[in-house]
């Protein structure tokens, strides 16, 4: 009888995405985001998506979006499957609604902001935190309702990919958070983790600025039964002022296609990558194969850091 030997079991490859919203012309920040779920998905051979997160209606600018689109393509950046507009999705999000009402893990809050922080007892990295007013009944007169998810007193852990082991006790640092807004739109939280769900993602890939979002969602897939998946967090991205680029900034830091290479090889070093100088003179495309060749994940730093344009 011939010995057979063991194969060692398959690992199914990556599924990344890229989830910007439309509210502003591309900016260094996001791009940060973009290039660097494109490198950990496509240098290990997965899928990376593209996400249009335009559920906040009243922020999102006309026009935007296609413009977003049509510049990463002039960048080199090519997604798998067809781009995904969280508008398009507000029946999905009401299934899941629903789902989670059915189990009582959700209930209708008629607080307004001044209400909480009236009665918050103290305050969180986001702002006020909701002390459970209404867990047991509407408390206020106010007829609109939002609809928050019942968090636990305890912690929430995961392994972030680039900054380390993560906790945080939802009740005490953030609260009850809202799922559906009383103005009638569904909340970020939601939005995302469903749409990760349903996408088949894996692999989260994003600013440094959305760690404290994490274990909410984390907490929000357990309620739904569903693995997470694994969360890498990019440094910032500061200007001479010492605040995060963003497209509050006006036209500093933002990326077109007179500048798209330069920006792509100044992003690539600011996430850790060494391009050569002679990169600079190179297509989108060619950098970013670059990109996905040389990649080293471990290479990323920890902190964020000032940038000069």
């Amino acid at each position: 009888m011939r010995n057979q030997q063991k194969q060692p079991p398959m690992v199914a490859p990556v599924t990344g995405r890229f989830a910007p919203s439309p509210t502003g012309p591309l900016h260094f920040g996001t791009l940060l985001a973009a290039l660097g779920s494109y490198l950990f998905a496509k240098s290990s051979g997965g899928r990376w998506l593209l996400r249009i997160e335009d559920i906040d209606r009243p922020r999102t600018i006309p026009g935007a979006a296609d413009a977003l689109l049509t510049l990463l393509e002039r960048l080199g950046f090519e997604w798998d499957g067809e781009v995904i507009y969280q508008s398009h999705r507000c029946d999905r999000y009401q299934q899941i609604l629903e789902q989670l009402q059915a189990d009582q893990q959700v209930f209708p809050c008629s607080c307004t902001r001044r209400d909480i922080l009236a009665s918050a007892p103290q305050v969180g990295e986001e702002g006020p935190v909701y002390p459970g007013t209404c867990r047991d009944g509407a408390y206020g007169e106010r007829l609109e309702r939002a609809i928050r998810l019942r968090v636990p007193d305890e912690e929430i852990s995961y392994y972030d990919g680039i900054l380390g082991l993560q906790s945080q006790n939802l009740e005490k640092e953030v609260g009850d958070f809202v799922l559906h807004r009383v103005d009638g739109l569904f909340a970020y939280q939601l939005a995302v983790v469903v749409d990760d769900i349903d996408a088949g993602v894996t692999q989260v890939v994003r600013g440094a600025d959305l760690l404290s979002s994490t274990p909410r969602q984390i907490y929000l897939y357990r309620c739904l039964k569903v693995v997470p998946p694994d969360y890498f967090h990019l440094p910032l991205a500061f200007g001479r002022n010492g605040k995060k680029l963003s497209k509050r900034n006006g036209r500093i830091g933002l990326v077109d296609v007179e500048n798209g290479v330069e920006m792509l090889w100044q992003a690539l070093v600011f996430l850790g990558q060494s391009p050569t100088e002679e990169l600079r003179d190179a297509t989108p495309a060619e950098l970013l194969c670059w990109g996905r060749e040389n990649f080293q994940a471990k290479a990323i730093p920890m902190e964020n850091r000032q940038i000069e344009f």
